[in-house]
């Protein structure tokens, strides 16, 4: 058996609405399940997903207060009043930052930007800033991806006589600030239609409004900050990313095309995934590290020396951010497993002085992949007495919810349900542990921490096809509320796998189903082949993909978790690498089964081990769910046999070590046994130390032969043997060959050699089959996995 590492949650589709989908719109069955599964059970709605980069764009006067900030800004343009972009640190703030820089620049305005200091001001507006912008003579401040929870800014900005215009989209708090407008598409009373726009789609919402006619020269800047910040990719933003990333292939921008080539990408095949893990982590390093500035100033230069400058410095802090991010990581892990038990901290909150807190979301986020719980990584700053921390979180357990009940310790926090971020006096840091702790008891369940996997289609190999990928592409662009579809498939045969990769840790493996094959790959996978043996029957969930090489396409599928509910066989019948086995199946606490008292001794010393010496021991011993090494063979089938019956093991592990060979040995015939026997019946006496040998060679058999037929007629009361001399006894009627122990033994020897030394895998395979309990796992056992 081998437990997946996940609950695989799979959906049910409606038959009757894939069907239309799929006649009507000659789409894949396949695609048109992955369509109704996300709620896409119209043909209307489904031809408005598939094209989405055909739909039209919202009205940005949609928004209320949008009216009233386009004439505030076209009043400072025309009356030349300084304008203040008072932006955020992540690639969402620096996108947005540019995409309302180059827009107010084209149209005349006197405009700045300003992006403050994660590490000094930390995150949005402050009070030190909107002083300085007062004092440097700013009359208008325009907030993008951050400002909704600015309280006291906006009335200090509004004491000053500075006007307030805040475009964001995180989660509002009960009280909005009083600036002159707001435009957020997800406050409450807001009129705006589609509610989950990135901090770039309302900066770009903006900017349309100001413009008048699309600006899609904007949309590569909006693509790269609606995908790098995690918003829902569907809806209007499925359409600005799509429109997006054509932009984006043509970019003119030389800042993104210096740094796609340092990354080793091409233009023209920028997808979600290249700015997802290559544009985007690159636009947040600045900020995580030193100043964000760079990243703006990055996207919009003209000039080709300072976009290849800047991209080779931002490149540079991207490393140094992955090493960073590597040492905090390996020191939080190891804090959590040496000081906090998993038990009883249903949620991490832990910290240090020091730890970088421009990239301990990246952390926080390491942690719950590790770990699966929701938590919080804080970064000490002893001189102020300050902690600012970063959280993630996992289903069940809304984190802004939490951390607003936690508010009276909270000075500054705001975020999602998902991630958030904080800060709090570092006396407080034990008071937000234990409140976490409180509420995640009562809401979290013991199941809700197994990492789920939504599984979208159940598909067999017959059905997997080249045309059939190739339309997954439709449903591109994946992303947040529009995953790559995970696939299930079922009972297939693994016909071959094995690690590859130059360390080994990636998994190889093929599925068979009939006449049908798939190759699959597992990255990271590599440490599961030891667990997996070939001809088991396995689950496997992925993303199916199409491998191309030497012009040649090919399905496939990439493994994200793999599950055998059955008991495993492994051959390891003559292996050479034993001693690896040994202290693998050691860490597997696995159970070596002896049978031999010499081999006990010899080798079960530092194992947990059992020596059988009984058959009564062989059929008490609970083997359920274990991993057994059957180390050799018993003395008889029958304690074998005891061993298994109606139970059933987790694997069984075959290696039937045997010092001496029965199977190709001499085995005497009858006709053997007949001649010996007349022989000594014409002789009367025979010295078998002295003519023993003589004889075999005389007859063409082993010395072994003629002891052994002798001490089976000597068992049977035919001879008796006396110094080696063996003599007739008075003829005493038919006895079978069967009644000497010895004679039973040796064809019982035979028999196990053939059953379990010889045979293929396949027939001992089936042998335990027939003897093991016919039974899979309990439906409460299974049901919290799969």
């Amino acid at each position: 058996m081998l437990q997946p590492n996940s609950r695989w949650i799979v959906r049910e589709a409606n038959q009757q609405l894939v069907k239309e989908l799929s006649e009507k719109l000659e789409i894949a069955p396949l695609v048109a399940t992955l369509l109704v599964n996300r709620g896409i059970t119209t043909i209307e709605a489904a031809n408005s997903f598939l094209n989405a980069e055909k739909e039209k764009i919202h009205d940005p006067f949609l928004f209320q207060d949008m009216k009233k900030t386009v004439e505030r800004i076209q009043l400072a343009i025309h009356e030349q009043q300084p304008i203040l972009i008072f932006g955020d640190y992540d690639a969402d703030g620096v996108t947005s930052t540019t995409v309302l820089l180059e827009t107010l620049s084209k149209m005349g305005a006197i405009v700045t930007y300003y992006i403050p200091n994660r590490f000094s001001e930390g995150y949005g507006p402050n009070q030190q800033a909107f002083q300085k912008a007062y004092e440097e003579g700013i009359q208008l401040i325009i907030t993008v991806d951050t400002g909704i929870a600015a309280l006291d800014e906006a009335k200090q900005a509004k004491d000053l006589g500075i006007d307030l215009i805040i475009t964001d989209h995180h989660e509002a708090g009960k009280e909005l600030p009083e600036a002159f407008s707001i435009i957020h598409p997800n406050i409450p009373d807001s009129t705006y239609p589609y509610k989950n726009l990135a901090g770039v789609g309302v900066a770009f919402k903006l900017a349309h409004a100001l413009h008048g006619d699309l600006p899609e020269d904007l949309l590569d800047l909006v693509a790269i900050g609606t995908i790098a910040d995690l918003v829902p990719l569907y809806g209007e933003n499925r359409t600005l990313v799509k429109k997006g990333l054509k932009i984006l292939a043509g970019t003119t921008r030389l800042g993104l095309q210096e740094l796609c080539q340092l990354a080793g990408n091409t233009m023209s095949e920028i997808d979600e995934e290249t700015v997802g893990f290559t544009i985007g982590p690159r636009l947040n390093a600045p900020g995580r590290l030193e100043h964000a500035g760079s990243a703006v100033q990055l996207l919009k230069t003209n000039n080709s020396t300072e976009a290849k400058m800047l991209a080779e410095e931002i490149d540079q802090m991207n490393h140094e951010r992955k090493r960073i991010v590597s040492t905090i990581s390996n020191e939080a892990i190891q804090m959590v497993q040496n000081h906090f038990d998993l038990a009883e901290n249903k949620v991490i909150v832990i910290g240090k002085p020091d730890w970088n807190s421009g990239v301990i979301g990246i952390v926080a986020s390491k942690l719950v992949e590790k770990f699966y719980r929701p938590t919080i990584i804080l970064s000490f700053d002893e001189e102020t007495g300050m902690a600012k921390g970063s959280a993630r979180s996992i289903q069940g357990f809304n984190l802004f919810e939490n951390l607003s009940a936690c508010s009276d310790i909270l000075p500054h926090f705001g975020g999602h349900a998902m991630a958030a971020g904080m800060s709090l006096a570092i006396e407080d840091v034990d008071v937000l542990r234990q409140r976490l702790n409180e509420a995640a008891n009562e809401q979290l369940k013991t199941e809700d921490f197994i990492p789920v996997t939504e599984v979208e289609a159940t598909i067999s190999l017959k059905e997997i096809d080249i045309s059939t990928i190739s339309q997954l592409d439709k449903l591109a662009p994946y992303g947040m509320g529009n995953p790559k579809p995970q696939i299930l498939i079922e009972n297939a045969t693994i016909a071959e796998r094995k690690k590859i990769g130059a360390n080994k840790n990636h998994l190889r493996m093929t599925l068979a189903q009939n006449d049908d094959l798939l190759d699959g790959v597992g990255f990271q996978l590599g440490h599961l082949v030891p667990d997996i043996s070939l001809g088991a029957t396995t689950s496997v969930i992925g993303e199916l993909s199409i491998n191309e090489w030497n012009n040649q396409k090919k399905p496939q599928i990439f493994l994200k978790d793999v599950s055998i509910k059955e008991w495993q066989l492994f051959d390891l019948r003559g292996s050479r690498q034993f001693e690896q086995w040994i202290n693998y199946l050691k860490e597997k606490q696995g159970l070596f089964i002896f049978f031999s008292e010499k081999n006990f001794q010899t080798y079960g010393s530092n194992l947990e081990s059992v020596c059988i010496r009984e058959k009564e021991v062989a059929e008490y011993l609970d083997i359920n769910g274990r991993n057994i090494i059957l180390f050799d063979l018993p003395v008889q089938i029958t304690f074998l046999e005891a061993l298994v019956k109606d139970k059933m093991p987790a694997s069984i592990y075959a290696h039937f070590l045997q010092e001496k060979n029965h199977f190709f040995a001499t085995v005497p015939t009858r006709n053997h046994f007949k001649w010996y026997y007349a022989f000594l019946l014409k002789r009367g006496t025979f010295d078998l130390k002295k003519y023993g040998e003589d004889l075999a060679t005389h007859r063409g058999w082993s010395k072994e032969t003629i002891l052994f037929m002798s001490k089976v007629f000597f068992e049977l009361d035919f001879v008796t043997i006396k110094d080696g001399f063996i003599k007739i006894n008075p003829q005493k009627g038919k006895r079978d060959l069967e009644d000497s122990p010895t004679y039973k033994m040796k064809q019982e020897q035979i028999k196990m050699e053939k059953e379990f030394t010889y045979s293929t895998y396949n027939e001992l395979k089936k042998w335990f089959d027939e003897r093991l309990a016919q039974k899979v796992l309990a439906e409460e056992e299974i049901s919290a996995w799969i």
